[in-house]
């Protein structure tokens, strides 16, 4: 089990995941495949919507062949702390996904806003993270948090860009 929420809260989930294309049968509707399995999927053109789940190190050359056949791609987060997933769906809105992107994993509220700016559309947690930070908690964050890490996600300069512009004023 697993909270999916997106800017508005708390949504169902309509996808069910497979990990083996055995197992693509045994599905009706929407299925979200890893990469491994992608193509069988493809192939029996049984389930629809069609997501594809991957590790935020997956080069976006691995995807593109997926962009336009794909309805949903499910970013893993190995941790709160691995921004690999946030680079990964800045590159693959750039290279023209228009589906949803979903991060999935053990991410923190605070986080909420730059995945938004980062392209994702939805987060699905872990039932661990869910209870240890309730939806509340999520929207609240939305729209408090506002600092980032990264460059070019978001209108504002990045945390390290303020922290280096604050060090050339005061030299």
């Amino acid at each position: 089990m697993s909270l999916l929420l997106d800017e508005t809260g708390a949504k169902a989930d309509t996808f069910s995941r497979v990990e083996d294309g055995a197992d693509l049968s045994l599905h009706e509707g929407a299925v979200i495949v890893p990469l491994t399995t992608i193509d069988q999927a493809i192939a029996d053109r049984r389930n629809t919507p069609l997501g594809l789940h991957v590790g935020g190190e997956t080069p976006v050359c691995a995807l593109e062949g997926y962009l336009g056949t794909v309805d949903l791609i499910s970013i893993g987060f190995p941790s709160f702390s691995d921004g690999r997933g946030l680079s990964l769906a800045k590159r693959l809105r750039r290279a023209g996904f228009k589906g949803t992107l979903r991060a999935s994993g053990p991410l923190i509220a605070d986080q909420f806003r730059e995945a938004l700016d980062c392209g994702f559309d939805e987060i699905e947690l872990p039932d661990a993270m869910a209870a240890r930070q309730p939806v509340e908690q999520w929207m609240a964050a939305k729209d408090i948090v506002r600092d980032h890490y990264q460059t070019g996600y978001g209108e504002e300069m990045s945390i390290l860009q303020k922290r280096l512009a604050a060090q050339r004023e005061r030299a």
